[in-house]
């Protein structure tokens, strides 16, 4: 609730609140305000106090009024969706930018909105990444010549040739056979998603993404120009049918997709679903980027696009983030022979190298076993959340729209998950809306949930609060 002050009226407060929102994109451009009589409710304010506050916004550019309508942030991209049409045509024809809204995500994670378990987050807790032989493993790389060394020159331009050669003999127990000369690092995971865009796409070229899907996916394409060719994920893959017609009628360049423990659903492809894309893929001459952030807590004998192609139109992007050093930024690429100058050069042009210092740490900690270790307590650790947090989310009334796998689930709750997201924020609570998973941002009464935070009843008590009072 708001409470009047001597420094700051209830309407500037109100204001205010909703600046910091929409500025740090927790309201999307086009996201409809709430009502002032429901505002008034929500904050505990008069209606005329909230008439106010939208009066100030709308005197700061930060939102339109619509006659009858309501109040609707401002949205300054001239980009319009085309008007959907039919089960697979719809997807067809909403070639559309992405949403420019998931940056807010990525604050969350560096400025969380208060010190409790964030749901919406797409990362592990710190107390579950904090061990003691990654300080060794830097200890052990930093001798005062080394050091030396490593401040004096660039690193190798493909990355630390040991880390390669550790990298190269993990992917080989996924299946996954590349020598270190077909292996690039970068700095993190979603650097590799960029080098390879800016790569083999120009601006305007189409693009084939999952759908729901990653949200930052979505936005980074969107930043390039690309066309937006949303594909239905399903349980097993990709929405076959919907990538054929695409591929007859678009002639995409490339496609990107999280098989293992996709990213919002946790679905893991069938190798019958795998071995079709990579049909498609050689028959209408686009290329795959496998997009395998969470190899880390998947069995190796999951299904890869990668493993059954051989390299040959398949890229394969992993990193380390996620489940070892999120502020090392340790990422990598395997590729096609024939791709990896390409790949090298757009590298160097935007980054010379990537950090000598931290990738040897990593190799070592690979080649000790203690990443492997680590892995498999993290993957205990997460199962045992996972088993909790399921339990509170069917004892509070959701259901779950895929089964539960992996870090994320996607939970069913019934109500507008946008709505819903806003009421959240006055808790100090961050979710996940569903409309953040689609290229076509669009109501959704899902949400994603991160399985590690999601333990906690006191945010299930909050969540059951707000959501019966949007029923």
């Amino acid at each position: 609730m708001l409470i009047k002050t001597a420094s700051q009226s209830l309407t500037e407060q109100l204001s205010a609140r909703f600046a910091e929102r929409i500025r740090s994109r927790l309201l999307a451009p086009g996201a409809r305000l709430p009502s002032v009589r429901m505002c008034a409710g929500q904050q505990g304010v008069s209606v005329s106090t909230v008439v106010a506050a939208y009066d100030q916004l709308q005197a700061q550019g930060l939102v339109v009024a619509r006659r009858n309508r309501g109040f609707f942030v401002r949205d300054s991209s001239s980009n319009t969706p085309l008007a959907p049409a039919g089960k697979a045509q719809t997807a067809i024809k909403n070639i559309v930018n992405g949403p420019v809204d998931a940056a807010a995500l990525i604050r969350g994670m560096f400025h969380p909105t208060s010190s409790k378990p964030q749901p919406g987050m797409g990362v592990f807790p710190p107390d579950w990444l904090d061990t003691s032989f990654m300080p060794a493993a830097v200890r052990k790389v930093t001798s005062a010549s080394a050091l030396r060394a490593f401040s004096l020159q660039y690193g190798e331009p493909l990355g630390d040739a040991g880390l390669r050669r550790s990298l190269s003999q993990k992917l080989g127990a996924l299946n996954v056979h590349a020598a270190p000369g077909q292996i690039i690092t970068t700095v993190g995971a979603t650097h590799a998603l960029d080098i390879v865009s800016r790569t083999l796409l120009r601006a305007g070229d189409c693009v084939m993404v999952e759908e729901p899907g990653w949200a930052v996916e979505f936005a980074r394409l969107d930043a390039l120009g690309m066309r937006i060719l949303p594909v239905p994920r399903r349980a097993d893959g990709p929405d076959l049918a919907v990538m054929a017609q695409y591929c007859q009628l678009h002639a995409p360049k490339l496609f990107v997709s999280v098989s293992v423990f996709h990213n919002p659903t946790g679905c893991c492809i069938t190798p019958g679903s795998a071995h079709r894309v990579l049909q498609l893929a050689h028959q209408h001459n686009f290329h795959i980027v496998e997009d395998d952030t969470y190899s880390h807590l998947a069995p190796e004998h999951a299904t890869r696009l990668c493993a059954l192609d051989g390299l040959q139109r398949t890229i394969y992007v992993s990193g380390f983030a996620k489940i070892l050093a999120p502020g090392w930024r340790v990422g990598f690429m395997a590729a096609p022979p024939d791709l990896v100058e390409r790949l090298l050069t757009t590298k160097l042009l935007a980054t010379l190298s990537t950090p000598a210092l931290l990738e040897q740490a990593l190799a070592w900690c690979i080649d000790q076993g203690q990443l492997r270790r680590h892995a498999e307590r993290i993957r205990s650790r997460l199962d045992q959340a996972r088993g909790r947090s399921v339990q509170l989310a069917l004892a509070h009334g959701c259901t779950f729209a895929a089964e539960p796998a992996g870090l994320f689930g996607w939970v069913e709750t019934g109500v507008d998950t946008d709505a819903l997201a806003q009421r959240m924020l006055d808790e100090d609570y961050l979710i996940a809306p569903g409309a953040l998973f689609h290229a076509v941002r669009k109501p959704s009464t899902l949400m994603r949930i991160n399985f590690a935070t999601t333990q906690d009843a006191a945010f299930w008590k909050v969540f059951v609060r707000l959501r019966d009072a949007l029923r």
